[in-house]
């Protein structure tokens, strides 16, 4: 008897592994056509409700904790809180924040202590809004707010600097550089004292 071809012995394992344990197609559910199942889905969408965004003519609302543009803040006094300590850019793992600190004098103070951020910029191209930067952050000068709209056709203006970063100076606030005016060391600011007319910053205790 001759040897099969390869091809026919392939066939044959084919034949004998699906004809005997094979089962019978099972028998659809629906008694409609296959077609007709398939634009069923199709009409059953029709009719439902469509959530449609109008954006930017309507600006979308975000949630509170939202983590967009980055704000460096200021004591209540106008003094910046950042201290250049550089723990932001180090904890940062997309390298996308760059400080240098400078040395405060008694003639050039821009914040409480002995350093501040002389500069600070965040590369929006690498920054990934992970919010690690805040966490890093020993004073509370660095937050993310809820401002997202930060796309631009220019890369060297996605690279914001210190003057963009820095918050509002709010009423009764002044422009630093300025000598300490809450208190006669950092102390009085970070540790911020509680007490009815105290001119520390205002801790805001949570409720339970």
């Amino acid at each position: 008897m001759p040897d099969n071809t390869p091809a026919e012995r392939a066939g044959g394992a084919v034949a004998r592994t699906t004809g005997a344990s094979a089962s019978p197609p099972e028998k659809r559910a629906s008694w409609l056509p296959g077609p007709a199942q398939g634009f069923g889905v199709t009409f059953a969408t029709m009719f439902k409700k469509v959530t449609t965004e109008e954006y930017p003519e309507v600006p979308k609302q975000t949630k509170p904790r939202y983590h967009g543009r980055h704000v460096l803040n200021r004591h209540p006094d106008g003094l910046e809180k950042c201290v250049g300590c550089e723990l932001c850019a180090w904890a940062c793992p997309a390298d996308a924040i760059y400080v240098e600190g400078g040395d405060n004098t008694e003639d050039a103070r821009f914040s409480p202590g002995e350093r501040y951020g002389a500069v600070y910029q965040i590369n929006y191209l690498r920054c990934i809004f992970c919010g690690l930067c805040i966490e890093a952050c020993p004073t509370r000068s660095l937050t993310m707010s809820n401002d997202f709209e930060l796309a631009d056709d220019n890369r060297q203006d996605l690279i914001f600097t210190k003057e963009q970063l820095m918050a509002p100076l709010l009423p009764g606030m002044e422009a630093p550089p300025h000598p300490m005016r809450l208190g006669s060391d950092e102390k009085d600011y970070y540790l911020r004292d509680p007490r009815p007319g105290s001119p520390a910053e205002p801790v805001i205790e949570e409720s339970a």
